[in-house]
C-alpha cells in the first residue's frame, strides 16, 4: 500500500510548481470554508469588481483615462444599488407580505382540492393519508407565513449587516477596479519567476471566469425584465416577485427553470384556475425559458462549457453546499477550474514519455 501511494505521488507531484499550486488550492479551499463569512464582502466587492471591470475596459478603449472609467463604474454600482435598495426591494417586500396575507386562503383552496382526491379516487388515496398529508403542509405553511407577518426588531442584526456590505462593499470594488492590476502584479512578483503551469491556468480562466459573471448577470437582468413585462401584461399577481424568482433561477442549471415553475403555476393556478388564463401563462413562461436556452444563452456566452450535465449538476450541489449562493453563482466556472488544472496538472509519465521520444529521435539520427 505505501508503495502505490509513493508511486502515486512520484508520478503527479514531480514538479515543484504542481506542489505549489495543490498547496495553493488546498490552502485557499480552508480559507474560504473556515473564514468565509468574515471575508464575505472582500469576495462580493471581487466579483462585483469582475463584474464592473468589462465597463472600465470599454472606456478606456474610448481614450477615457483609468479613474475617470473608474469612476464611471463607480457611479454605475451606486446608482444600481440605489435603485435596488429604493425601487424593487420595497415592491418585492409589500409583494411578500401581501402573498403571506393570502396564504391562508390559497391553503384552504388547497385543502379542498386534496380531500376530494380519495372520494374520486378511492383505490388510489387514502382519506386518513392525505388528512394527514394536507395537516402537516398546513403546519408548515401557516409557520412561514407567520415568520414573514413576524420580521421585526429581531432582525436588526441582520439589517446591521446589510448596512455594512452597502458602505464596505463598494468602498472595496472601487479600489479593485483602480489598483487590481498592481495587486495581482504585487502577488505574481511573490510566486516562483517561471511558473508556466500557474500562467497556463490563469490565462484560460481569468478571462473565462469574467465572460461568465458579466453574462450571467446579463441574463438574470434580461429574463427578469422580460418575466416582468409578461407577467404584468397577463395580469397575474405578484408579477414582480415571480419575474425576480424567474431570473434568477438561470443561476441553477438545468434544476432552476423547473423550481421556478412551481411558484408561478400555484399563483396561476390559484388566481385564475384551469382557465385559458392560465394556459396563456404556462405558454408564455415556457416560450420565456426556450428563448433563454435556445437564443439569449448562445449570445451571452460565447464559448459553450464543454461539461456533461450530471457534473454540471454535482458541481451546483458540491459547491452549492460549501459556498452557498455564491458557490451555485460560481459553480460551472469553479468546475471548469478543476477540469482546467486536471487537465495542465503535470505527471512524470508523460514527461517520461517526452524524454523517451527524444531519446528515440536522437538514435534514429545517428549513422
Amino acid at each position: 500500500m505505501i508503495k502505490i501511494f509513493e508511486r502515486w505521488v512520484d508520478r503527479y507531484f514531480t514538479d515543484e510548481e504542481a506542489i505549489l499550486i495543490a498547496v495553493l488550492l488546498v490552502s485557499s479551499v480552508v480559507v474560504l470554508v473556515t473564514l468565509g463569512v468574515v471575508l464575505a464582502p472582500m469576495i462580493a466587492a471581487i466579483i462585483i469588481a469582475f463584474l464592473l471591470q468589462g465597463v472600465v475596459g470599454k472606456l478606456e478603449q474610448g481614450g477615457v483615462p483609468h479613474i475617470a472609467a473608474v469612476s464611471v463604474a463607480f457611479l454605475l454600482l451606486v446608482g444600481s444599488i440605489v435603485l435596488i435598495f429604493l425601487v424593487l426591494l420595497p415592491s418585492m417586500w409589500s409583494q411578500i407580505i401581501n402573498l403571506a396575507g393570502e396564504a391562508p386562503k390559497m391553503l384552504k383552496q388547497t385543502q379542498h382540492v386534496l380531500l376530494e382526491l380519495p372520494e374520486r379516487y378511492p383505490d388510489l388515496l387514502a382519506k386518513e393519508q392525505m388528512n394527514q398529508l394536507v395537516a402537516a403542509a398546513s403546519a408548515e405553511l401557516g409557520g412561514a407565513a407567520q415568520k414573514v407577518l413576524t420580521f421585526s426588531i429581531a432582525q436588526l442584526p441582520i439589517l446591521f449587516g446589510v448596512l455594512i456590505y452597502l458602505v464596505l462593499v463598494p468602498i472595496l470594488v472601487f479600489f479593485f477596479l483602480k489598483d487590481g492590476a498592481a495587486m495581482i502584479d504585487w502577488v505574481g512578483s511573490r510566486l516562483p519567476n517561471k511558473r508556466p503551469l500557474m500562467q497556463q491556468i490563469w490565462s484560460e480562466m481569468n478571462q473565462q471566469i469574467a465572460n461568465y459573471v458579466r453574462g450571467k448577470v446579463m441574463e438574470i437582468i434580461i429574463v427578469a425584465g422580460v418575466s416582468g413585462i409578461v407577467f404584468s401584461v397577463l395580469g397575474i399577481n405578484y408579477a414582480l416577485l415571480l419575474a425576480v424568482i424567474v431570473g434568477l433561477s438561470v443561476l441553477i442549471p438545468y434544476i432552476g427553470a423547473a423550481v421556478a415553475t412551481i411558484p408561478v403555476a400555484l399563483i396561476g393556478f390559484f388566481q385564475w384556475g384551469l382557465s385559458t388564463d392560465f394556459m396563456y401563462l404556462m405558454l408564455a413562461y415556457g416560450v420565456i425559458q426556450g428563448l433563454d436556452g435556445n437564443v439569449l444563452v448562445p449570445l451571452l456566452f460565447s464559448e459553450a462549457v464543454k461539461m456533461h450535465p450530471v457534473a454540471i449538476v454535482l458541481a451546483v450541489l458540491v459547491f452549492g453546499g460549501i459556498w452557498g449562493f455564491w458557490g451555485v453563482f460560481f459553480a460551472i466556472p469553479l468546475a471548469t477550474l478543476v477540469k482546467a488544472v486536471l487537465t495542465a496538472w503535470p505527471t512524470a509519465k508523460t514527461e517520461l514519455s517526452g524524454q523517451n521520444i527524444e531519446q528515440a529521435s536522437i538514435v534514429l539520427k545517428e549513422p
